[in-house]
């Protein structure tokens, strides 16, 4: 047997089945937008490489010869599987287009998105990024109804239902007005606010958990004053002196330097921010593109121009 590759071309293939089909070479032709001289080039090339006669002609009528016959019905289904092959294919190439559903907790919306979804325009204008920007419990039931293709949320051990991927960890700090005591200082300790009042994220935020564990650690009772729905609320209170906020570095820049400070807390007290996606249910090829996105722009430093942790400064 010749282990020579045969030079044999889909549109010969698919010229042979339309004489089959049709019983001639002028009605093939017509079939398939094909001249009759055109057809009959295909099929001799076509016996020429296979090295057999396929087609018996008469004045009156073209047969398949028994070489023809065996070679066309496993010829059809071949080409018809190649033709499912083809259209699932073509189908996971428009998965890699279309729309995109992200849902994000508001000061990741706020501090890590815009730079997302400024590189998803650059890099994947065939995708459009549609993006919810609500309190992390609504976030997270967007996710697991399927509203959304995947969020990005404060982590945690609340969500074991879903599938979690760590992007990076931010520090909190401790923003005050710039002309009170603790404002001074390089580092605050946890301890130091017990008689402090405290304006923080009320208890839909992925972070209020996190800071109230860590304020019962230290053994005092908090003195929430406020609860509030944002960063940027937060901070118009503090500047009131209605009290001092434990925020995210994500909340950073401060809005007015001159009339708030932002400083390190000791110890320090952190947050995970996850993707998190439904767990056992695969993302479409557009949202994969746009997870890994999100993931790569979520470990870069932001410049400082860009605002976020680079902006901290300890007074």
């Amino acid at each position: 047997m010749s282990t020579h590759p045969l030079n044999i071309t889909l549109k010969q293939l698919r010229v042979l089945l339309s004489v089959a089909d049709e019983g001639g070479f002028r009605r093939a032709g017509d079939a398939i937008g094909l001249s009759q001289p055109a057809v009959s080039q295909c099929v001799r090339a076509l016996e020429a490489a296979l090295g057999v006669k396929l087609l018996d002609r008469t004045t009156r009528e073209v047969l398949l010869t028994p070489a023809g016959e065996s070679l066309v019905g496993p010829l059809r289904r071949a080409l018809d599987e190649l033709q499912d092959l083809l259209a699932r294919t073509q189908a996971l190439g428009a998965q890699s287009r279309g729309v995109v559903r992200v849902a994000s907790a508001p000061t990741v919306s706020a501090g890590l998105m815009p730079r997302c979804l400024s590189a998803a325009l650059r890099r994947h204008p065939e995708i459009q990024v549609l993006l919810t920007d609500q309190a992390q419990r609504l976030v997270l039931d967007s996710v697991r109804s399927g509203a959304v293709d995947f969020a990005v949320v404060v982590g945690g051990e609340r969500m074991d239902d879903l599938e979690q991927q760590t992007v990076f960890e931010e520090d909190f700090v401790l923003v005050c007005p710039a002309a009170h005591a603790l404002a001074r200082r390089r580092q605050v300790p946890l301890s130091a606010l017990a008689d402090q009042p405290l304006v923080l994220l009320d208890h839909t935020s992925g972070s209020r958990p996190l800071i109230d564990d860590a304020l019962r650690h230290q053994g005092s009772r908090a003195r929430v004053v406020l609860d509030v729905g944002s960063a940027a609320t937060a901070f118009r209170m503090v500047a009131e002196g209605l009290g001092l906020s434990i925020l995210p570095s994500l909340s950073l820049p401060l809005p007015d330097a001159s009339a708030l400070r932002a400083v390190p807390l000791a110890p320090a007290l952190r947050r995970r921010i996850a993707l998190v996606a439904r767990r056992n249910r695969s993302l479409s090829p557009a949202a994969q593109r746009i997870w890994a996105l999100v993931a790569e722009i979520a470990a870069q430093p932001p410049s400082p121009a860009a605002g976020g942790p680079a902006h901290l400064s300890a007074e």
